[in-house]
């Protein structure tokens, strides 16, 4: 046989096994419906390691609607592809996962097959929680059941045509879900694996930390920065770069309360996350950062060059942020202001929020604030969306940027402001 033919029929024979691979993915059974079981019937010890699971993965906060009850689903998610709604898994029999035995539940997180056989939509990260042991998949589901049922039907998913068509998923499947748990690396130690399984399983710190390619995979490797619901999510192998060289004691704590007085508050997406770890034993948040800490590729650079003085309409725009800074902002983050020591807050230029390379986050944090809440109320700030404009809010995001962070100026701020401003919208 030629040379030629040889490869065309290899590949031919790669297509077929691929194809088939791809029609067994498709093709998935429903599961028996189950009676719900009685929260009773659970181990009380499952339940609570249950929770410190189902804390890890930040379940609530995604299948939490606004102003709905938790678990109940409803939460829109805005994708490149359209808006899909997260789902009830409260033990409701008719509306969520109450007829779920442990099986389906399984079968869900390992293969991102539902109950009765449909595949789900990837951005519920079963490629990282099927990382999860039988034991940890056991005792969430002990969890799940034993929280109050809710009856709630979610909108339905508007997703860019043909993307409703849920047996495409079998192909992206293919590419990107490895089922199982990964052994322990024998070369590192305990507190390494342990922080490797969080943060590759449950805690799916990867889904937002990484960008993704046309088809909403995650691009290898893996940390390398992404964004969520328009917050920058910054890459988590770089952190020996910030303007103050991150250490795996401050990540830990960052992690575990939301804050760091080197390094400032948790805010956007990140919030919720942090309140979340916040429930989880410290042990865990250490070894997490530990892990984070080890991939780190980068060491800590120089001090960045001072960069050249502002002229003509940056300037002025500048100073216009500088009177708006003094007025809006410097009752709390002027070096004077009582909250810097009361509150223990970093200055203003260790803020990665100032020193990124894109301005997203800090017009976020300025449009939005820092919502109040009694475990983190040291971090509160008001949402300016109301009270400035765009150009103001522009203005101010220069100042902070060239004055007080002494970098390079963010090119087209006030455009960027409007972006996001408009995407904000509901």
């Amino acid at each position: 046989m030629r040379k030629t033919t040889r490869r065309w029929v290899a590949a031919g024979i790669a297509a077929l096994a691929a194809g088939a691979l791809a029609a067994a993915w498709v093709v998935q059974p429903a599961l028996a419906p189950v009676a719900p079981p009685a929260p009773g019937g659970f181990d009380a010890a499952s339940v609570t390691r249950g929770a410190r699971i189902v804390a890890v993965g930040d379940c609530m906060v995604c299948h939490t609607a606004a102003g709905g009850r938790p678990y109940a689903g409803g939460l829109p998610l805005r994708t490149p592809f359209g808006t899909i709604y997260t789902t009830n898994i409260t033990p409701d029999a008719a509306t969520g996962i109450g007829n779920w035995s442990l099986s389906a539940f399984t079968r869900a997180l390992r293969h991102g097959v539902s109950r009765d056989g449909h595949l789900l939509y990837p951005a519920f990260p079963y490629i990282h929680y099927t990382r999860l042991t039988d034991a940890d998949i056991g005792d969430a589901y002990a969890y799940l059941m034993t929280r109050a049922p809710v009856q709630a039907t979610s909108p339905d998913n508007q997703l860019i045509f043909p993307l409703g068509f849920r047996p495409l998923l079998a192909g992206w499947n293919l590419l990107y879900l490895r089922s199982g748990p990964k052994p322990d690396d024998p070369a590192r130690g305990a507190e390494w694996n342990r922080g490797r399984y969080l943060v590759d399983g449950a805690g799916h710190c990867a889904s937002c930390h990484s960008a993704l390619d046309p088809i909403g995979g995650e691009r290898s490797p893996a940390f390398g920065g992404g964004n969520i619901d328009g917050w920058d999510a910054p890459a988590l192998t770089t952190l020996l770069r910030a303007p103050k060289p991150w250490t795996a004691e401050q990540l830990a704590a960052y992690l575990r309360h939301g804050w760091s007085p080197e390094h400032g508050a948790a805010a956007g997406p990140m919030a919720p996350v942090a309140h979340s770890l916040s429930l989880v034993p410290p042990e865990d948040t250490k070894a997490m950062a530990a892990y984070l800490m080890s991939l780190q590729t980068a060491t800590a650079p120089a001090a960045p060059p001072p960069a050249p003085p502002a002229t003509g309409a940056d300037a002025a725009r500048i100073r216009q942020g500088g009177t708006l800074f003094a007025g809006a902002c410097a009752g709390c983050h002027g070096d004077a202001a009582p909250m810097m020591a009361a509150g223990g807050r970093p200055p203003l230029n260790l803020s990665t929020a100032v020193a990124g390379d894109r301005p997203d986050n800090l017009i976020q944090i300025v449009l939005n604030g820092v919502p109040w809440t009694p475990a983190r109320s040291a971090t509160f700030m008001p949402a300016f969306a109301a009270s400035l404009n765009d150009a103001q809010i522009a203005s101010i995001a220069a100042y902070v940027r060239a004055d007080i962070g002494k970098r390079a100026p963010w090119p087209k701020l006030e455009r960027r402001v409007t972006e996001i401003r408009k995407e904000n919208q509901p």
